[in-house]
């Protein structure tokens, strides 16, 4: 477990770099996304991966690690924008928004920690292709409950579904990571 806790602490830091550089830039401009945006947002990443990867060819440049980050983070976002739904504020400040950045990922690592205890960490034999998959599952159970005004009868909700998605994004991007390193030493030999 530490050598998980290692990468997928790693991996959330990226993440996290990325989402602070960009909140920089753009500042919150996401709190104007209502919660149904976001996870289209994060559907549109989901389907291009899964879309390059059935066609083993891209067009445009940008990697997919790219994208499971994009889907990390905007993740966070839906989370951040269920947790403040009551505060109408379109623009926070930055060390506000780190904490809130950091109190959903942490949701998310004790998740993954409960999770890797009782499944023994079976996404390390999953494909990534099985992964995209699971967060395109994962997604259209978020828009099926955001149609039903986040009203469930027996099913977790919106957010337990979110957390799942992060992790199956982080899990990606650890076995990406673990992909190219197994191949460039491969071709060291």
């Amino acid at each position: 477990m530490t050598k998980t806790l290692r990468q997928y602490d790693a991996a959330v830091k990226s993440a996290k770099d990325i989402f602070m550089k960009k909140m920089y830039d753009y500042g919150t401009a996401w709190r104007i996304l209502r919660t149904s945006s976001i996870t289209d947002q994060v559907f549109i990443k989901a389907q291009r991966i899964r879309s390059i990867e059935e066609k083993g060819t891209q067009k445009v440049g940008d990697d997919i690690n790219g994208d499971f980050i994009g889907i990390y983070n905007y993740a966070v976002i839906a989370l951040i924008q269920l947790h403040m739904k009551d505060d109408l504020r379109t623009e926070i400040p930055g060390d506000e928004v780190e904490k809130l950045f950091d109190m959903q990922a942490n949701e998310a690592r004790t998740l993954m920690q409960d999770k890797n205890h009782d499944y023994g960490e079976a996404w390390r034999e999953m494909r990534i292709s099985s992964l995209t998959d699971l967060i395109l599952m994962k997604l259209m159970r978020i828009k099926q409950i955001e149609e039903h005004k986040g009203q469930t009868l027996i099913s977790e909700g919106i957010d337990a579904n979110y957390y799942d998605v992060m992790n199956y994004a982080i899990f990606a991007l650890i076995r990406l990571t673990e992909q190219v390193k197994h191949t460039s030493e491969s071709e060291k030999s």
